[in-house]
């Protein structure tokens, strides 16, 4: 027992210890700092934009988030009320959550293997022939109206296309309201979301296959590749887990935080809240009641769900191909 004691007196660190490591610590720091100053001068323009736009303001949303907070007064510091509230007391809150999950499940996961899919056979085509096919699968993200497309399409009149078309067949007998009814919401947004759900992600996949070297494959088909599904998951998945990742994250940002697709089409706010996320919720509090400390108690829980499926998301890439 006393040699056990020794043992620990001797293992432990002391505070003239800690100060060593520290000073050799800042040794270091500096003597890097020297050497690679060049290299930290001009990466220092974006972290001091990185930190004005983003860390600060995070950092600014979490601290109001215990707050009450309405602009025209000084913020009162409520504690945990505001989350309280919102898991307790907003039943539309949980019908945003519901819905936002809803939304982030059928589209995303969808979404991230069309784009990856889609950015495979295109990949195949001969060079300008991919070039315009590229454009075609990424156009729909850019236009800012192509939700007139869709409305004129959905419309709940006979003027509509779908109405149109299905009371020509003799299908229906009265137009159906698409963007009016919830029954019929979330079939007709669903579609429309994976319609434009071809963005960066998709973009990356692109660039990612166009990078592969052909000589890997080259040595794989002579080590015993026998189809190209084991080309796809033995050399060309490993061969892109840093698109793969940059896709996830921009997926799972895109999933989580629609609004705008949403809003657009079925109104805000739609009917029994059938399109309402928790972006609506937010920009509800946020930008029409002006609910500051609430809208960001909102944005943090959103904040900490996107880090939680981006952590879920980068375990399960680190299978791949493994």
């Amino acid at each position: 027992m006393e040699s056990k004691g020794n043992r620990n007196r001797e293992n432990r660190l002391t505070l003239s210890d800690y100060r060593k490591y520290f000073g050799i610590r800042r040794k270091e720091l500096r003597r890097d700092f020297r050497k690679s100053r060049t290299g930290y001068l001009f990466i220092a323009p974006y972290y001091l934009l990185f930190t004005l736009f983003y860390i600060i303001p995070v950092g600014v949303s979490i601290f109001f988030g215990f707050t009450y907070f309405n602009v025209l007064e000084p913020p009162r510091f409520v504690g945990w009320q505001n989350y309280a509230n919102l898991l307790f007391a907003d039943d539309i809150f949980l019908t945003a959550v519901k819905n936002t999950l809803m939304f982030a499940i059928l589209t995303g996961p969808v979404s991230y293997i069309a784009s990856f899919l889609f950015a495979w056979l295109i990949n195949e085509l001969p060079g300008k022939l991919r070039a315009v096919m590229v454009v075609v699968f990424y156009a729909p993200s850019l236009s800012g109206q192509v939700y007139l497309v869709w409305n004129v399409m959905f419309s709940g009149d006979v003027y509509g296309y779908v109405n149109g078309l299905l009371m020509k067949f003799g299908i229906i007998n009265t137009p159906i309201q698409w963007l009016t009814d919830s029954n019929y919401i979330t079939p007709v947004l669903v579609m429309v979301v994976l319609w434009t759900s071809m963005s960066t992600g998709f973009l990356s996949f692109v660039a990612g296959l166009k990078g592969i070297d052909r000589t890997i494959i080259e040595a794989g088909c002579v080590d015993g590749l026998r189809n190209r599904w084991q080309e796809l998951w033995y050399i060309v998945l490993p061969s892109m887990k840093p698109q793969l990742m940059f896709g996830a994250v921009m997926t799972i940002t895109a999933s989580f935080a629609i609004h705008d697709k949403l809003a657009a089409l079925a109104g805000f706010p739609s009917v029994n809240y059938a399109a309402h996320t928790i972006v609506s919720h937010l920009i509800d509090y946020g930008s029409v009641r002006y609910e500051m400390g609430y809208a960001s108690a909102i944005a943090t829980i959103l904040f900490l769900m996107m880090i939680l499926c981006n952590k879920a998301v980068q375990f399960l890439l680190r299978k791949v191909g493994a």
